[in-house]
């Protein structure tokens, strides 16, 4: 029986390099986080040795996440320029990045753009109202710094990823506001490629006490979201946080169709380990579901990238792209 169109589901095949946990923001959930000063910056040497070990594993996005250097700060240029030749340095070596660092400059943005082939920000939640809670001690989780963000991502051309975290202290009505908001950003420029909705899952390492996010909710919240976004917005979901495998496949009926980057460790969520390709296969197919392996970017998209860029990408979307190893020998 072959499997329709409707009944595909993918993820990004992924690894995560981190260049410094450090982070000015102090948010209360958080399980990623390292002082300004206490985390050691990831060097490109360290950083070519592992992809070289990625280069016949079929690893295509690189994903780029760093923690925040505050941006006054005498060296946050040099932080900036690390994320560049990190990004850089993947691209050369045949991966296609993709980079979330938190708020960017319109001028970090713009020179991102030339090494990445798409960016991400989690919106979170738009209420002002976390700033006296979660994101007290989070300067740059002020909602209209993220909101600028979205804004910048359009008028550069950048297909982005956005989303929402879910159970952090804010209400029903506060899920919506915050849908809309992404829905009318990408009615002005088309650029989100995909809207993760993403469960609070309680860390060893943050001091936020509050419960998980209840999936219960989750099937639901996906069905009105689905309402509200642009049908050209994909919607996903982190597999490693719903546990319950019949919810997961409850989430998909209502309407989520992407799991993200899966790699060997999920970095946002170091309690959680990924649910592997091979263990999602088994939980997926049983539902009539076929899992797909897709690029950081979609395919409407690739015009918006530069040529040296879109050669990369073209090599990936054929039925059996060259070894990496071939595409930084440019044969």
């Amino acid at each position: 029986m072959s499997i329709s169109h409707s009944h595909i589901v993918t993820y990004s095949p992924a690894y995560t390099i981190v260049p410094t946990y450090e982070c000015f923001n102090r948010c209360s959930y958080c399980n990623f986080r390292a002082d300004p000063g206490k985390s050691p910056w990831m060097s490109l040497e360290a950083t070519e040795s592992i992809l070289k070990q990625l280069q016949h594993q079929n690893i295509c996005e690189i994903l780029i996440l760093s923690g925040e250097v505050h941006p006054q700060s005498s060296r946050r240029s040099d932080w900036f320029q690390r994320i560049y030749d990190l990004c850089k340095l993947a691209f050369s070596m045949g991966f296609l990045p993709h980079t979330n660092a938190g708020p960017l400059s319109f001028e970090e943005m713009q020179k991102l753009k030339n090494v990445n082939v798409s960016m991400g920000l989690m919106l979170e939640q738009l209420t002002p109202e976390l700033l006296k809670t979660v994101h007290k001690h989070a300067p740059s989780k002020l909602p209209e710094v993220r909101l600028q963000q979205l804004e910048w991502a359009g008028e550069l051309q950048i297909p982005f990823t956005t989303g929402l975290l879910l159970g952090i202290g804010e209400n029903e009505n506060d899920w919506w506001e915050t849908l809309a908001a992404i829905a009318h950003l990408h009615e002005r420029h088309h650029h989100i490629q995909e809207v993760i909705l993403q469960p609070h899952s309680p860390g060893s390492q943050q001091t936020f006490n509050a419960s998980p996010f209840d999936p219960n909710k989750l099937p639901e919240l996906i069905f009105k979201a689905r309402q509200i976004l642009p049908s050209d917005i994909t919607i996903q979901i982190p597999p490693n946080l719903v546990k319950d495998k019949q919810w997961l496949l409850a989430c998909l009926e209502a309407g989520a169709r992407d799991l993200g980057g899966i790699g060997p460790k999920d970095e946002v969520n170091p309690d959680y380990p990924h649910l592997q390709e091979q263990e999602l296969r088994e939980i997926l197919q049983p539902g009539g579901w076929e899992l797909v392996p897709r690029l950081p970017v979609y395919p409407q998209f690739d015009g918006w990238l530069s040529g040296e860029l879109q050669t990369v990408v073209k090599q990936w979307r054929k039925p059996h792209p060259q070894p990496l190893s071939l595409l930084r020998r440019g044969e």
